[in-house]
């Protein structure tokens, strides 16, 4: 199990260095999602075109929903503060939760970071779940969905 809280406390000293006071999103990325790519044709692909999401054609984890909404990403959205503490709950959710969708844990190996005014959140249900998730973002400008990437940060 990894440590959530130190490498989180890494990532957040990264993110208050380059976004503090800025509203973003903050997503993680594994690479083993991406069999066909290295972590580096991976970042070179989402500094191109803005996303991981580079084929429409490619079925994702969780991007199905009960209503069908459409969803370009998912990511956490926060505002950079002195003491902000978000990319653990990232972590954790790597790893736990994947435990339990996918039967393993999977590794972050990329943050894209994205200015929150040019996302639209999209609210979502899941079959058999009565929770209404928050976690969904659109690009709002689906023609520019790079100029909406802030950053990318590459996890050794």
């Amino acid at each position: 199990m990894p440590d959530d809280q130190a490498i989180g406390k890494v990532v957040d000293d990264e993110l208050r260095k380059h976004f503090l006071g800025k509203s973003v999103l903050v997503r993680g990325i594994a690479s083993s999602e991406h069999p066909d790519k290295t972590i580096d044709k991976l970042i070179d692909i989402i500094a191109q075109t803005g996303t991981d999401r580079y084929d429409p054609n490619r079925p994702g984890d969780r991007y199905e929903n009960v209503d069908g909404k459409h969803i370009d990403l998912f990511a956490f959205p926060v505002i950079i503060k002195p003491n902000t503490k978000v990319f653990n709950q990232v972590v954790w959710g790597f790893y736990h939760s994947s435990i339990a969708v996918h039967g393993y844990p999977m590794r972050i190996d990329v943050v894209s970071v994205y200015d929150a005014s040019q996302m639209q959140q999209v609210l979502h249900r899941y079959e058999g779940r009565g929770d209404i998730k928050d976690d969904g973002f659109t690009f709002r400008d689906a023609a520019a969905k790079s100029a909406a990437l802030l950053g990318i940060i590459k996890i050794s």
